[in-house]
């Protein structure tokens, strides 16, 4: 079976965060099951481009990644080089797999590939969300997706990773083939031992910082917050925004409490054990790749109900759901002070559970079921 993975960007473009590791890591799968896989992907790396080489094949972790010039240096990715290859080559794999939407790659290719006659499968990755539709340029999305988006979607077959995501696009796609498989999750094959409370609550918000992350409502919410804490804020985001936060952050009298320290990569799994509970508030998160890391070494979460896996979180007792508003936030802090008999539940018996639902061998062969379905079909 041949597949082609397309994506606007691709690792090491690590600044567009979850995404660029979950394709990159169910291409790498697919690799080690013996299937054949390539990648078409731009440059892109936020405002810079990728120090790679140009339309030549190269392997990435064993991947076969065909880099493109991209001409727009902004979310649209418009790479008249990529698309032209790709109407030159759509015909030698047996599927097409375009991830993320509201880019020139994906849409485009999707035409693309839907016009050489090639089945295609979108995995949205959040993008078709009610938040991604009134959040930014919500006219030209509106436009856009019922003049073109649209009817390209409904001849695809489309993938969601999480329950939420799923009920979604069935919804906005009832005639649609819908498959729901989870993202592959880097998972540390360290196991943590040591772990003491101590006098006051070790928080951690580990992420992209940006604002469907919602790392304003937990800065609001800490004003109101009444017992001992210590936040570490762990991720990048524009400088204009995470200066914005941080002025938030010291109207609100909670600037002492707040170590910000930036993008974190080799210690990552060291840094989610140390703290006691991880908060993502988000907006809008179609799965949430974090909140699988800080249970895969038994870090409890704090996580709205907009993440996709909030179900997955309430069904599990790994933590706890607020709502989007500081009220909730702050008042769910308060009480988890309370419940160190559940922090130290979750502590000892969710990495094992991650591990069984989340086994890289498991989720490849669901990702390869849905292919060869989709061939079928």
């Amino acid at each position: 079976m041949k597949i082609l993975q397309l994506s606007a960007s691709y690792k090491p473009a690590y600044i567009y965060g979850g995404p660029t590791m979950s394709i990159s890591m169910l291409s790498e799968q697919l690799v080690i099951a013996g299937e054949d896989v390539a990648v078409y992907a731009t440059t892109a790396n936020g405002l810079s481009e990728l120090p790679v080489e140009i339309a030549k094949p190269v392997l990435v972790d064993d991947v076969t990644v065909i880099y493109f010039k991209r001409i727009t240096k902004d979310h649209t990715h418009f790479s008249p080089s990529l698309l032209i290859h790709l109407w030159r080559t759509a015909r030698d794999y047996d599927v097409i797999h375009i991830h993320a939407w509201w880019n020139l790659v994906s849409v485009l290719g999707c035409l693309v590939a839907l016009m050489r006659k090639v089945p295609v499968i979108v995995s949205p990755r959040g993008t078709l969300s009610s938040y991604s539709f009134h959040n930014k340029n919500n006219n030209i999305k509106s436009m856009m997706h019922s003049w073109l988006g649209k009817p390209l979607l409904k001849k695809c077959f489309i993938h969601t990773t999480s329950n939420n995501e799923h009920d979604v696009l069935k919804a906005m796609l009832p005639g649609n083939i819908v498959f729901n498989i989870p993202n592959f999750i880097s998972l540390t094959k360290n196991r943590f031992s040591g772990y003491q409370p101590t006098d006051h609550l070790r928080i951690i918000f580990f992420s992209r910082i940006e604002e469907k992350k919602g790392l304003d409502i937990l800065l609001d919410a800490l004003k109101s917050v009444t017992i001992p804490y210590k936040l570490t804020i762990a991720g990048d985001g524009n400088s204009e925004y995470v200066n914005q936060l941080k002025k938030m952050a010291l109207g609100n009298g909670i600037a002492a409490q707040i170590d910000w320290i930036g993008f974190q990569t080799d210690n990552k799994y060291q840094l989610l054990y140390e703290h006691d509970v991880m908060v993502l508030p988000s907006y809008d998160e179609n799965f949430g790749n974090v909140v699988i890391e800080s249970l895969s070494v038994g870090t409890p979460v704090l996580i709205s109900g907009k993440v996709g896996l909030a179900d997955y979180i309430k069904y599990n007792k790994f933590g706890w759901i607020c709502e989007t508003n500081p009220s909730s936030v702050s008042e769910a802090i308060n009480n988890i002070s309370s419940k160190k008999d559940e922090i130290d539940y979750i502590k000892k018996t969710a990495p094992a559970k991650i591990s069984a639902d989340f086994k890289y061998d498991k989720i490849t062969a669901e990702y390869i079921d849905m292919y060869n379905e989709i061939i079928t079909k």
